[in-house]
């Protein structure tokens, strides 16, 4: 056994309600630059409907992932070196920009400059590609708020797994917004998929990365991912993928998406994996059994063999302490309510989603039965299979058990606490029925429901010892020096490098004046210049005065 560090993430969508706030926040950070204007590091989906690039999860069109060969062993889907070094400058299963969208911007000059006149003048829509005039007809979320209808339905890969029966009725079901990053996967196809080796996955917590100095353009990291969350800078010649925003993670902050969501649905923290397990598991024969088998990878960090095990591969204590009170590890295996994204292609992903109960809430109460009462759930659960076999395809690659128990754990808890918050007795047999005890249960709806910033966020920081000048650390990051400071057509390009750190203002002043390994053991009583005033002599500034009388005496004399 060979233990290994993994930040994680899981989503609530329970509580996604689609508002792009984590999409916004994230272009601001990291691609709001020249090249970028179509990359979305994070982008909420609606489902069902096509996904963004269109029609992602297609992997009969697009190869990307693992797939076992005849002899029973991983491969990639698109080929191995032989097929890569044959289409090495013509890759033909590559997105396109229509598959993405063509960006593009306003002439607004038209509007400020135009002289008076009797009609309104208009801004055309220009691309930001070639400057000419555009029609736009797609985009990151074009079939926003569309799941299930009859204008996306054919184009959704999800649906056309599912019987032409379920498809038709599909539409009269539900809808649910999907948030999607980079799944930092540990077994990641787009690193084995790059020619360069530019894409590696980090030792220390599992993040992986794209090296900006090694990589070449070659792009067949953007076919190996399946998931198509590697993208290509057109100017910069270079792929760039999420980071786990890596300057916040080393420092204990959670990433941008996870900080600014509003509905507060996303929970960070450190899990502890085998590492010598990982080619077995993702090399399960049977597709239903891979998230079982990605399942048992995750160690228990309570278990005193883990953590002697941790201790002896390097892994810190507080690390391991961290990952003892992660949220991550708790909603996975203590709860087992966490579902990974498509399992199926073999990639082991680390960012798993608690799969939306409120569909079925609502065809309850439109029924006038009441809605929270343990017996109607569980029987609109069992009902409802055309949700079930759908949210199957997305987390559990077709099998609709463990998201039927899922569902049923969160049906339970509903239940169970609505007698509490009632002031009625608690029904002891409603969390038996899922085979959880009262306190699992209390403990889960903690967690799910209100749930405080350190309990959702469990960062331990990195040590300084393990990575020297954490926030001048560019080498590891999929941005680097590239982008910025270059006026594009209409200007959307221009502006000054963003740094690499980061960090709000009280941050900067807590690492300034910290007094932990990051810093030199004097730090916390050195003067931060940046936090002074102006006004009188702040302590430290000057050396201290040698005893002697009180001022007053000195006049008097």
């Amino acid at each position: 056994m060979r233990v290994m560090a993994q930040m994680a993430m899981v989503m609530n969508l329970d509580k996604c309600i689609g508002c792009h706030t984590c999409s916004v926040t994230c272009k601001q950070a990291w691609t709001n630059r020249t090249g970028t204007e179509y990359v979305w590091f994070n982008n909420v989906e609606t489902r069902p409907g096509q996904g963004y690039p269109r029609r992602y999860e297609d992997q009969e069109q697009w190869k990307g992932g693992w797939t076992l060969n005849k002899r029973g062993r991983l491969s990639l889907k698109a080929g191995g070196r032989w097929r890569k070094l044959a289409t090495i400058f013509s890759n033909p299963k590559l997105p396109s920009i229509t598959d993405y969208y063509e960006p593009w911007t306003y002439d607004y000059a038209t509007l400020t400059d135009a002289p008076a006149q009797e009609h309104t003048p208009v801004a055309r829509p220009k691309s930001l590609i070639s400057g000419r005039d555009m029609k736009i007809e797609w985009s990151s979320n074009w079939d926003d708020n569309l799941g299930g209808s009859a204008a996306t339905e054919k184009h959704d890969p999800m649906l056309a797994k599912i019987a032409e029966k379920v498809r038709f009725e599909f539409e009269q079901t539900f809808m649910f917004y999907l948030p999607r990053i980079c799944e930092h996967c540990l077994n990641p196809s787009c690193a084995a998929s790059c020619p360069s080796g530019a894409i590696y996955k980090r030792a220390e917590d599992g993040i992986v990365l794209v090296d900006q100095d090694r990589c070449r353009g070659w792009r067949m990291c953007v076919s190996g991912c399946p998931y198509k969350k590697v993208y290509f800078n057109h100017k910069t010649g270079k792929a760039e993928k999420c980071t786990f925003c890596f300057p916040r993670v080393e420092v204990g902050l959670p990433t941008v998406c996870a900080e600014t969501c509003v509905g507060r649905l996303r929970y960070i923290g450190l899990i502890l994996y085998d590492a010598d397990r990982v080619l077995e598991a993702a090399s399960t024969p049977d597709e239903h059994d891979l998230y079982e088998a990605q399942r048992s990878l995750l160690l228990d960090p309570h278990d005193p063999e883990v953590v002697r095990a941790a201790e002896r591969d390097g892994i810190p204590r507080d690390w391991i302490d961290a990952a003892q009170r992660s949220p991550i590890h708790a909603l996975i295996n203590t709860y087992r309510v966490a579902l990974p994204l498509h399992p199926e292609y073999r990639t082991m992903p680390m960012v798993w989603y608690i799969p939306p109960l409120s569909p079925v809430i609502d065809v309850v109460r439109e029924t006038g039965e009441d809605a929270e009462d343990t017996g109607n759930l569980f029987a609109a659960i069992d009902a409802l299979r055309i949700p079930v076999e759908y949210l199957a395809e997305l987390f559990t690659a077709g099998d609709t058990v463990p998201v039927d128990g899922v569902l049923k754990k969160l049906a339970a808890m509903r239940s169970y606490m609505r007698d509490i918050n009632l002031g009625r007795d608690p029904d002891a047999s409603i969390p038996a029925a899922v085979g959880m005890s009262e306190e699992d249960m209390y403990d889960m709806y903690r967690l799910l429901a209100i749930a405080k910033y350190d309990e959702r966020y469990v960062i331990p920081p990195a040590h300084a010892e393990q990575a020297h000048s954490l926030e001048e650390i560019a080498t590891e990051c999929a941005v680097s020096e590239y982008g910025g400071g270059n006026p594009e057509i209409f200007g959307e390009g221009s502006g000054t490098l963003t740094p690499i750190a980061v960090e709000n203002f009280q941050m900067l002043k807590d690492r300034q004046t910290s007094d932990t390994l990051a810093g030199p053991s004097d730090k916390a009583s050195r003067v931060n210049l940046l936090n002074w005033d102006g006004k009188g002599a702040p302590s430290g500034l000057f050396p201290p005065r040698p005893p002697g009388p009180p001022a007053e005496e000195v006049e008097d004399r």
